[in-house]
């Protein structure tokens, strides 16, 4: 076995090596150091031996690891022989079972103690297998901040002594919203990138698609979680018309929808029935936008009435500048621009988004589509500025350009 292969059974069974550990020593930070040592031992071994079950060897290497570990530290005898004796952290681990451990490590990696950054870099290490080295790959940030907030926030949850447990059913499904806003904002940096060279960062977005399923699989009962699969599939659903070979942009108007990924659509549109069996919260209308998208031959067939009166919805139950941003593309579709160019006037007059290049990107669109050009070239110029994505960059220059 090579190191693809370590990295490959790393990434499907880290989450659930860790969680074991964690609720048997009761020392996140450990059982965390205690995998690492096991992969990086794995790589050093496996390329000369491969073990009949790869899973199981990381397992026991892990679990002997954190005794070493555990014996070190004498007040924690007690623990050393509670997980030394206990025969269920053997190399016989069942590699398809899915349970409360897992969700339990979600649930730590997000714990509201952290910082919003600190909790995606610890769910992309610990729930995603992600190394340090990918991370910042990913977000464009140096390997030495990764490795920072990852130990900054082990040592924050040691800290504030959170356990290793589900959270009281009474506060679930709000720390749940946690762990959903974590993810999204995985996804949404690897569907369309905030910095760098890039557009898409399809391996982050794919990421976050492989934690909703678990996180769907794991709370089957939680509309929103099906609401985010959904969103997740249907918008990776377009991933292969947004871009051009060379990696420029393709705006929607001018995607070939026949290089859209239809399985991902149709896995979106099921995740989105379960969403709606008791009413659409913040993702499910958002994905509900989405398979709008989806479902329609092109840009002029689109139903954007039904996208209006989706995203008042989603204005009323999650309001945010952007969703009226977004709400008012869609009312330059149905009611032309005049009426959308007061919805952005609005959100300028009130600040809503300062220093976003999408304000002005939307007002310089509206701005052409009403012949006001020296106005447009202006606003499109300013959103260059403003955007850090050298993509996008390049697309607002050249509409710019065109204006004259």
């Amino acid at each position: 076995m090579g190191t693809a292969d370590v990295e490959a059974v790393w990434r499907i069974e880290s989450a659930r090596i860790v969680a074991a550990l964690t609720r048997f020593t009761g020392d996140f930070g450990l059982a965390e150091d205690a995998a690492q040592e096991a992969v990086a031992e794995a790589l050093v071994s496996w390329p000369f031996a491969s073990p009949a079950n790869p899973a199981g060897w990381l397992m026991a290497t892990a679990r002997r690891r954190a005794i070493d570990a555990i014996r070190r530290r004498t007040v924690l005898q007690h623990r050393y022989a509670l997980l030394a004796a206990d025969p269920v952290v053997d190399e016989d681990i069942d590699p398809d079972r899915i349970d409360d451990d897992i969700l339990a490590l979600m649930f730590v990696s997000c714990h509201p103690v952290l910082s919003p950054e600190a909790r995606v870099a610890l769910t992309l290490r610990v729930v995603g297998g992600l190394s340090t080295e990918q991370i910042a790959r990913a977000f464009l940030v140096p390997v030495p901040t990764v490795q920072a907030r990852i130990t900054r926030a082990k040592k924050t949850i040691a800290a504030a002594g959170v356990p290793f447990e589900l959270p009281p059913a009474g506060e679930r499904r709000e720390r749940l919203g946690g762990v959903l806003s974590v993810v999204y904002v995985i996804f949404t940096e690897g569907s369309t990138a905030t910095s760098g060279d890039r557009l898409l960062r399809p391996g982050v977005a794919y990421e976050a698609i492989r934690l909703a399923r678990t996180l769907a699989a794991l709370q089957p009962h939680e509309p929103e979680v099906h609401g985010l699969l959904a969103l997740c599939e249907l918008t990776a659903a377009r991933f292969p018309a947004r871009t051009d070979p060379d990696g420029s942009p393709v705006l929607l108007e001018d995607q070939d929808r026949r290089r859209w990924d239809f399985s991902a659509i149709r896995r979106g549109l099921a995740a989105l029935a379960k969403a709606s069996t008791r009413g659409l919260g913040p993702y499910g209308l958002q994905a509900a936008i989405a398979a709008v998208h989806a479902s329609a031959p092109s840009v002029e067939a689109t139903d954007w009435d039904r996208i209006v009166v989706l995203y008042e919805a989603l204005g009323r139950v999650a309001p945010s500048p952007v969703v009226e941003l977004n709400r008012a593309v869609a009312v330059a579709m149905t009611t032309g621009p005049a009426h959308a160019l007061a919805i952005v006037d609005e959100l300028i007059a009130l600040d809503r988004l300062p220093g976003s290049h999408l304000v002005p990107t939307v007002r310089g669109e509206l701005l052409a589509r009403l012949g006001r050009r020296p106005e447009a070239r202006a606003e499109l110029e300013l959103a260059a500025r403003l955007c850090v994505n050298q993509r996008e960059r390049s697309v607002l220059l050249l509409k710019a350009a065109a204006l004259g």
